[in-house]
């Protein structure tokens, strides 16, 4: 194992943000996750004793008599923050003089680099690449999170947990939240950066780089493993799949979100449960597909003369 290598590409000035993406995301995640349960046993405390809510901030530290009903911004506030931005400055000041920037010589059409990766932002997207075709992975997907992202307010109709931490009476948000930013984004910039090696191939953390290995593993499309040779038949038996794929997650969706939420279900209306189901089926299909084309070497399910998925 070649644990060199990969010392080498963790200490890369331009992978530095990815190294500390790692260490602080689950610290925080952990930290969000940790106010929100002691935040539902201080909710679960005041519901039993109601003349305890009567006195209490729903904070972890009940009120006290004494302590000022206004807080002004400043100090209270102001200070932290000003204190956090010199931090922030100074430690910006230290890793730019100590670590060089990132920069390479002007490039070269006639040498071109191997592996070629994009910034770390856009990895995640380069690896998806690999399980769609460039319209879906680098015009579909990235729309898709952006209006998702949009229509978010739209759609949760929750009013419970808006100014504090909680957790059981959030957990579909957090849920599709923790899925969608830690497995459908960082997950797939770790891959590209730590596993993706030359010619985009697949390299397990500390397995040595070899600019000479061949693959010749045969990707197969859907139909072809059926024994369908193309035509009307493969678009048929395609687009049946696709559509099975969709009726059967949206039914397990439904079954879920009223196994689980189901106050939640009564305050939605068709609109925005249709699209919160729209957007739940195109976030699960990049995992299925991942696992279809490593696993089963699938590389499209449904393939036409006008597009492939």
């Amino acid at each position: 194992m070649d644990w060199h290598q990969l010392w080498e590409i963790a200490s890369a000035p331009d992978n530095i943000p990815i190294v500390l993406l790692m260490l602080l995301v689950p610290f925080y995640c952990w930290y969000g996750l940790r106010q929100a349960v002691q935040n539902d046993r201080i909710i679960e405390q005041l519901e039993a004793d109601p003349e305890l809510a009567k006195t209490h901030h729903r904070t972890r530290f009940p009120y006290k008599k004494g302590w000022p009903q206004l807080v002004h911004v400043w100090p209270y506030l102001l200070k932290i923050e000003f204190l956090a931005a010199i931090i922030v400055t100074v430690i910006l000041l230290v890793w730019s003089i100590a670590i060089d920037a990132p920069l390479e010589e002007p490039a070269n059409p006639n040498l071109t680099m191997n592996p070629a990766k994009a910034p770390w932002y856009f990895l995640g997207l380069q690896e998806m690449l690999v399980y769609f075709d460039p319209w879906l992975a680098g015009v579909v997907f990235p729309t898709l999170i952006v209006l998702g992202l949009c229509v978010i307010p739209y759609c949760d109709v929750n009013p419970l947990g808006s100014g504090y931490y909680t957790y059981k009476q959030r957990r579909f948000s957090l849920w599709v939240f923790l899925f969608g930013f830690l497995v459908l984004w960082l997950l797939l910039i770790i891959i590209g950066v730590f596993v993706r090696g030359p010619g985009w191939m697949w390299f397990w953390p500390g397995e040595t780089w070899d600019h000479h290995r061949q693959i010749f593993e045969t990707n197969r499309d859907l139909h072809t493993i059926f024994g369908i040779t193309g035509g009307t038949a493969a678009i048929l038996f395609g687009g049946g799949v696709v559509l099975g794929y969709v009726v059967l997650t949206a039914a397990a969706i439904h079954w879920l979100f009223k196994r689980f939420k189901a106050n939640e279900y009564a305050r939605m209306n068709i609109v925005q449960y249709a699209i919160m189901h729209f957007f739940l089926i195109a976030m699960i299909a990049l995992p299925v597909k991942i696992v279809l084309r490593l696993v089963f070497r699938i590389k499209y399910v449904w393939v036409t003369p006008w597009f492939n998925i």
